[in-house]
């Protein structure tokens, strides 16, 4: 079977490297489902923005796509 393609959706402090431990996973993405492929808990998204977090561009697209973020 080929690699699939599969997301988590992390929150990561900025200054450490791209590979490094994240904080709290937030969700899951699969690309490859035509229909509910983004699962994400809203609270803890919700608290890391209000704590300062910002999105990356794909990530901010998809919760928009989704109805979540403006």
């Amino acid at each position: 079977m080929p690699k699939q393609p599969y997301y988590r959706l992390v929150a990561i402090d900025h200054r450490a490297a791209r590979d490094a431990k994240e904080i709290e996973i937030l969700g899951h993405y699969d690309p490859r489902e035509k229909t509910n492929s983004l699962t994400f808990k809203a609270e803890r998204i919700q608290y890391w923005l209000s704590q300062g977090a910002r999105p990356s561009d794909t990530v901010r697209t998809l919760l928009v796509r989704n109805k979540f973020y403006k």
